[in-house]
């Protein structure tokens, strides 16, 4: 069913599911021989939400190369290295940013994140997580049950992002006059253009001078064949589909001409760097992930650090 402006979802649907496939992928990269990172929280959560499909896969019961369809840039087989080197940036930068002396974190859309479990935090640091109130709630009882405890001054804030979020964040104690770490990671395509921009201008507003912000995002790509992503991004759905998954991919997204995030950010005042997918994969060992002209691949999408300088 294709996105409306104010649907809502739970981890076993909709937008929802992506989360449980990145911490499925995750739990599987986890286990990997060698392993870039290290999730422990993972593979629960995923059993928790009980999506047969994705249950199936993190057991070693479904093959990647059986549910992905050959010709599509996107496949689950690359999930694994993909999130592992996503995962890697993403930690890497709140260690850089608590190293810098910041003492503030928010995480927008965190999903099954369990960074506030996992990572060591310093002791004073409050780190804010924000995401639909059905996915607050669940990934908070689940890992209660588990015994686990956040490592850091945890708060809470179920609200949409499309919502009043920086009423609610302020609400929950998050101070603007302190510098902040964020990370919008997974998030931008799911967002409706004017909603990413929105997004931007306020994590700005609330930001003091020396905040960081980690996203990423897919860069324009002028010689992808966008009618011919789709209609893979269908047939790869499909194929999913008689394995269990029913969810079409290509109705999560909205449509429409996105501003370039590099260079909104610039216009906004911070200072930004970006590196693309197949250079994390290349610096952490990891395999390449071919790249087309037909679809878009998880290689094509650029990771980016920013500072704010007011």
């Amino acid at each position: 069913m294709p996105r409306t402006d104010n649907d809502t979802w739970d981890l076993a649907t909709s937008v929802g599911v992506t989360a449980t496939m990145v911490a499925a992928a995750r739990a599987i990269a986890t286990k990997a021989d060698a392993p870039l990172i290290e999730d422990r929280f993972a593979e629960p959560l995923v059993r928790a939400v009980g999506v047969d499909f994705f249950t199936r896969w993190v057991n070693g019961d479904l093959d990647a190369a059986d549910v992905d369809h050959d010709e599509a840039g996107w496949k689950l087989g690359h999930m694994p290295d993909a999130m592992a080197a996503r995962t890697r940036f993403f930690d890497a930068f709140f260690k850089g940013a608590t190293d810098a002396g910041i003492r503030q974190a928010v995480i927008l859309a965190s999903g099954l994140d369990a960074r506030a479990y996992r990572l060591a935090w310093p002791a004073d640091l409050t780190l804010f997580e924000i995401d639909q109130p059905q996915v607050v709630e669940f990934k908070a009882l689940t890992l209660k049950k588990l015994g686990a405890a956040p490592g850091a001054d945890l708060r809470s804030v179920a609200i949409d992002l499309r919502q009043d979020w920086p009423k609610a964040l302020k609400d929950a104690g998050f101070d603007p006059g302190r510098a902040t770490a964020w990370i919008a990671e997974g998030l931008f395509g799911y967002l409706p253009p004017e909603a990413q921009d929105r997004l931007l201008d306020n994590v700005t507003a609330l930001s003091a001078d020396g905040s960081r912000l980690a996203c990423e995002a897919v860069p324009d790509l002028p010689h992808v064949d966008r009618q011919r992503a789709r209609e893979l991004m269908r047939e790869a759905a499909a194929k999913w589909r008689e394995h269990g998954l029913d969810l079409e991919f290509a109705d999560l997204g909205f449509e429409g001409e996105r501003n370039d995030v590099a260079t909104y950010l610039r216009d906004l005042g911070w200072r930004t760097e970006g590196t693309p997918m197949r250079e994390l994969l290349a610096d952490f060992g990891l395999s390449a992930i071919p790249q087309t002209n037909d679809s878009v691949s998880a290689a094509d999408t650029v990771y980016y650090t920013s500072i704010l300088s007011r």
